[in-house]
C-alpha cells in the first residue's frame, strides 16, 4: 500500500471517529458516513468505507451493526466506543488512525 493510500485511511478513520463523536446518540449510519468520506477522501466506493468501518469495529473504536433497509439495501450502523472517544479527545492513541489535531 502507498503512503498516500495509508495516510488516506487513517485521515478518513478519524474523520469518521469525529463526526460519531460529536452526535447525540453518537451514532451514524454508512450512507450519511459516505458524505463526510467524499470531502475529506474524494472518489471513494461504498465498500472502501465499510472496510474502514470494520477495520475501526476491529480495533475496538467503533461498534458497527449491520441493517436491511426496505427500499435502501444493507446499511451500516456505527457507534463510537469509549476507546474512540479516547482517540478523538487525546487520552489514547489508536495507531492507523491520524491525531487530532491540537486546538488553536
Amino acid at each position: 500500500m502507498s503512503s498516500y493510500e495509508q495516510r488516506c485511511q487513517e485521515d478518513a478513520r478519524l474523520a469518521i471517529l469525529a463526526e460519531l463523536a460529536q452526535q447525540r446518540d453518537a451514532t451514524l449510519n454508512s450512507r450519511s458516513l459516505t458524505t463526510l468520506i467524499e470531502q475529506v477522501v474524494p472518489r471513494r466506493t461504498r465498500e472502501w468505507i465499510e472496510t474502514q468501518l470494520d477495520w475501526l469495529d476491529t480495533m475496538g473504536a467503533i461498534r458497527v451493526t449491520r441493517s436491511e433497509l426496505p427500499g435502501l439495501g444493507p446499511v451500516s450502523l456505527a457507534t463510537i466506543t469509549r476507546a474512540g472517544r479516547d482517540h478523538v479527545e487525546r487520552r489514547i492513541v489508536i495507531h492507523g488512525i491520524t491525531l487530532p489535531a491540537d486546538a488553536e
